[in-house]
């Protein structure tokens, strides 16, 4: 069993009584090698933190092999190298004063017959032995590394030290002492893989006792042998080297299909997609949910038209009254949502209140950057943040340079994986062409300035019930710096919990939400069709975004700006490409997904599924191999019809023999 990461293990490298080493690609398609701490080690004292404490020690040597990534809080710890740090596992491994048996690429012959041992040979010491049940709790802990690593004692019976010791051509530790010279050859290895030793008895077989009796020539003059029938002989060799030479190339036809390397994930320059696009979707349905599910499919769907949305104001903070400056510096800050293409074109929905804030909500977060900025200049503290904007709220507006001018707005769109403040490319600048406030739904629609963008499709025949399971989307971060964080698509099962008939909206509210930027986000049916924007429920005390506003204020909207909700031509081919990936037709996926891909260069999921396709075919759909069935068959038919005329050769020449 594979283990869990945020890779895709291709092959194991080897194993150790504590741990594997795996081969992988990671999500921009280089390659790594991975060393994971078992589970049932990992849970022993100790072992945690000996694994973590020696690969960062490595990784401090000055030729230590640098660590890529790593996750040592996970259930089953892991560090991964680049492939170009050679075999970097093995040294962890080692370094923890264990055993590793690297996997061989395939098992070399027998050169000469097995020696005569003189005795049962003697388990061989340094061979982790197999466990019948489960594996043993760890009784030594490994000591810190300081110089060379002690080998350390009382290891675990892992399940996989079987396997280790399974391993061909590796010799054992100890050798086993040869048997005399008079002894037996040995019988046939038993249960345990050990031949066992003969006993001798009489003189060697291959030596006939002398008979003094024996005449030095024949008594009985035996007849002549029948004519030999040399032409049918010949024409049964004949067929026997058909089929022969008939079912070898039919084989080596199907074999060499077969890459000896894994398949090279697309890159910038290899796939022709320009070299400006990151390799790496904002979203991957094959880790948010069970592969080949309806789930993963309805993601996968949606998650190329998610957009990052992030709105920049620069202004100056006044006083109403007077028109005052409260700060003689402008402020600059920003909002950050989630947002959806719904045309082509490059029209997106997004929340009204994220791009086009109220007046009270701007001045408000202009006042919020000012205070902080007094902060950071030692004339404010931090405590008194919140203060200073409240007390100020009522009696201060954001302007221009000048007192009757508007502040600033700058909007920039990103799709896949998002960064804040970015204004260059892969940012796309965008325009608000009209917003609906609050009481209608607030949504916004957003025109960005690229085209041939990944679209989703609106449900309106969608009904929606409380007990509703959904799918929802939207934008998150880990990071705890605002300025300069990434963010990626993040997704997530709720349940309708009830529905607001307060309102002629009709929003519904679901169990949870998906953090503070999924505001603009997006709730969609089993298909992958979006039935609703995601809002922050001003009910709440802690203002989550767990209010979904139907899809009907979103149609209404789009038909008022004059906009149709309309897939693409690679939008369609995106869908094929995933109507045939899920169902098994990955020759079909491939091609699709490429045309997806040239059509719609950000719709990097397409590049994705394209490769998990060729990972997914093999060899079985190679169209070069298609005449090797057949001809193995006539080859087969040829070996029985020969073998059929030699038994009734053989057998009518036994029978003249007799007579």
């Amino acid at each position: 069993m594979q283990p869990e990461g945020p890779y895709r293990f291709t092959h194991l490298l080897g194993g150790s009584p504590v741990g594997k080493a795996w081969a992988a690609i990671d999500e921009q398609g280089r390659f790594v090698s991975v060393a994971v701490l078992d589970a049932t080690v990992a849970a022993a004292p100790g072992w945690r933190e000996a694994f973590a404490e020696v690969a960062n020690a490595l990784a401090q040597s000055p030729d230590g092999p640098p660590i890529t990534y790593a996750d040592f809080s996970a259930a089953a710890p892991w560090v991964a190298y680049a492939a170009e740090a050679g075999p970097a596992p093995e040294k962890l491994f080692r370094a923890l004063g264990v055993e590793y048996q690297p996997v061989p690429a395939a098992p070399r012959p027998v050169s000469a017959p097995p020696q005569p041992v003189s005795g049962v040979p003697q388990p061989v010491s340094g061979v982790p032995q197999p466990v019948s049940g489960v594996p043993q709790p760890v009784s030594g802990v490994p000591q810190p590394v300081s110089g060379a690593p002690q080998p350390v004692v009382d290891m675990p019976h892992a399940p996989w030290a079987v396997q280790s010791a399974a391993i061909p051509n590796q010799p054992p530790a100890h050798p086993v002492s040869a048997a005399p010279a008079s002894s037996a050859p040995a019988s046939p290895a038993g249960h345990d893989g050990a031949p066992t030793p003969a006993t001798v008895s009489g003189p060697p077989a291959d030596v006939p006792p002398f008979d003094p009796y024996a005449a030095p020539v024949r008594r009985i003059k035996p007849s002549a042998p029948p004519k030999r029938r040399t032409g049918l002989w010949a024409g049964v060799a004949a067929l026997a080297l058909v089929a022969v030479v008939g079912g070898g190339a039919g084989i080596y036809a199907l074999s060499s299909d077969e890459p000896d390397e894994p398949d090279t994930p697309p890159t910038a320059t290899s796939s022709g997609f320009p070299a400006a696009t990151p390799l790496a979707p904002g979203l991957k349905p094959w880790a948010q949910a069970a592969l080949r599910s309806p789930e993963e499919r309805a993601l996968a769907v949606a998650g190329p038209s998610m957009v990052f949305v992030e709105v920049m104001f620069t202004g100056y903070v006044r006083n109403k009254a007077g028109g005052a400056l409260l700060d003689k510096a402008p402020v600059t800050f920003s909002r950050r949502c989630s947002g959806v293409v719904v045309q082509h074109e490059g029209y997106v929905l997004s929340n009204s209140q994220c791009v086009q804030p109220t007046p009270d909500v701007l001045v408000g977060g202009a006042l919020n950057a000012v205070a902080n900025r007094l902060v950071a200049e030692g004339s404010l503290q931090a405590k008194d943040i919140s203060t200073y904007t409240r007390s100020r709220l009522s009696t201060s507006v954001l302007t221009g340079a000048n007192a009757g001018d508007q502040p600033e707005t700058r909007l920039y769109g990103q799709l896949n994986i998002a960064k804040g403040e970015v204004t260059d490319s892969p940012a796309i600048a965008g325009t608000v062409v009209r917003a609906l406030p609050i009481e209608a739904g607030n949504v916004a629609l957003i025109k960005l300035e690229q085209k041939n963008l990944p679209t989703s499709e609106l449900n309106t025949s969608a009904s929606v019930s409380p007990d509703t399971s959904l799918l929802v989307l939207g934008y998150g971060t880990t990071d705890t710096s605002f300025r300069a964080a990434t963010y990626t698509v993040v997704s997530k099962t709720v349940t309708v919990t009830g529905i607001d008939s307060s309102t002629p909206l009709n929003p519904y509210r679901i169990n949870e939400d998906l953090g503070l930027y999924s505001r603009g986000g997006i709730a969609i049916d089993p298909s992958g069709r979006v039935v609703g924007m995601l809002d922050n429920d001003v009910l709440r005390p802690d203002k989550a975004n767990r209010l979904v506003v139907p899809v009907s204020a979103m149609t209404a909207l789009l038909q008022a700006a004059g906009v149709t909700n309309a897939l693409g031509k690679a939008d369609n081919q995106y869908r094929s490409g995933l109507d045939a990936y899920f169902a098994g037709d990955e020759s079909t996926a491939i091609a699709r997904f490429d045309e997806a891909a040239r059509n719609s260069p950000t719709n990097l999921l397409a590049q994705s599924y394209r490769q998990a396709a060729v990972d997914s075919r093999g060899s079985g759909d190679s169209g070069g191999s298609s005449w090797a069935v057949p001809v193995i068959a006539a080859a087969g038919g040829a070996l029985a019809v020969a073998i059929v005329v030699a038994v009734a050769m053989l057998l009518a020449r036994r029978r003249n023999s007799r007579f």
